[in-house]
């Protein structure tokens, strides 16, 4: 997990042909000034990786006065997709700057066919990565050693962060923010961008039917009741009974309408809420276990290692500081958590 004191530096790679919207997302998460809302504020650049003039599909240029040196300062290099980005060749100085970055121990993230230029620099050898649909089969033979997921939003690899096509970049810099400062960050960001919260990274690229609930969604009066029940015992044979459909035909609408599974979704939603009362609140390990529906310490300490690989203890530490997990004593399950 990232912590706040190493994210403090950014850098969006421009290259020829860079789709605007891709890279506006980068800057629209980590470029804006927006601590009047008592939000972080990054030393952001946007960086040259080649000579200009730089253009995009659009029609027109971008200039920046910042070249390649200005990677070697950053904690975050972002590489957004581009047109022709799949075929062509790259700076060997870029390439080179981007290896570097990871070998000192700074994070690279790529948005949709962006990946492609962290696959010239040898950063997916051996490692699980994320792209578009439309351009998987391409990487995979690019790239032989890349592990490539065809139908996920994006995967952390850390160093390494790749994401799917265009939203799934949003999903993605959230993600890291979320690392870095917690979730009540990520989540005042995303509502200044208007944008869902969280979307967890094994989301499957596309669905069958749209993702926002609406009225005729099938299952979506059932998500609204998860929602609220968090803290009890749910099964599947209990939401279908809800649903007034076999387990097996409820299972099979709500991954068609949320991308994923019943308990996958409840597990996420049980992890937030825990995350968010572990930043917010005072209640003891054991107190936020129930409230979110673990039962106890040790099974949440278990999920929270599974999603975000750190403890219930340790994440409040790090959003809150030693002093406020050492200010109320916490029993015995609790403290073993840590």
């Amino acid at each position: 997990m990232l912590k706040a004191d190493t994210l403090k530096n950014v850098a969006a790679v421009l290259l020829d042909g860079v789709n605007p919207f891709e890279l506006g997302v980068v800057c629209e998460v980590f470029g804006l000034d927006r601590s009047d809302e008592g939000l972080p504020v990054y030393d952001f650049a946007v960086v040259a990786g080649e000579s200009g003039p730089l253009s995009n599909h659009a029609g027109f240029t971008i200039t920046t006065p910042y070249g390649i040196d200005r990677l070697e300062e950053a904690d975050l290099i972002a590489v957004p997709a581009g047109q022709s980005f799949v075929d062509r060749d790259y700076p060997e100085d870029l390439l080179a700057a981007l290896r570097r970055a990871v070998d000192r121990g700074a994070r690279v993230l790529s948005v949709c066919s962006g990946v492609f230029v962290l696959g010239a620099a040898g950063l997916l050898d051996g490692r699980r990565c994320a792209v578009h649909w439309q351009h998987a089969t391409e990487l995979a033979v690019r790239y032989p050693r890349a592990r490539v997921e065809p139908d996920v939003l994006y995967v952390d690899e850390s160093p390494v962060i790749t994401s799917a096509g265009t939203a799934a970049g949003i999903d993605a810099c959230l993600h890291i923010v979320r690392q870095a400062h917690g979730t009540e960050v990520a989540n005042a960001i995303a509502r200044r961008m208007v944008v869902p919260p969280h979307r967890d990274g094994g989301q499957a690229q596309f669905v069958a039917r749209p993702l926002p609930r609406t009225a005729c969604d099938t299952v979506g009066g059932v998500l609204a009741w998860m929602e609220r029940h968090l803290d009890t015992d749910i099964t599947v044979e209990k939401l279908a009974e809800r649903a007034h459909m076999s387990p097996r035909t409820f299972a099979r609408r709500f991954q068609q309408e949320t991308g994923t599974t019943p308990y996958r979704w409840l597990l996420r939603q049980r992890v937030l809420l825990a995350q968010e009362l572990l930043e917010g609140s005072d209640e003891t390990v054991d107190a936020i276990a129930g409230r979110a529906g673990f039962g106890n310490a040790a099974a949440m300490r278990h999920q929270f290692l599974r999603a975000l690989g750190t403890t219930p203890n340790a994440y409040r530490r790090t959003f809150r500081g030693p002093a406020v997990s050492a200010s109320r004593p916490e029993g015995r399950a609790s403290s073993a958590a840590a």
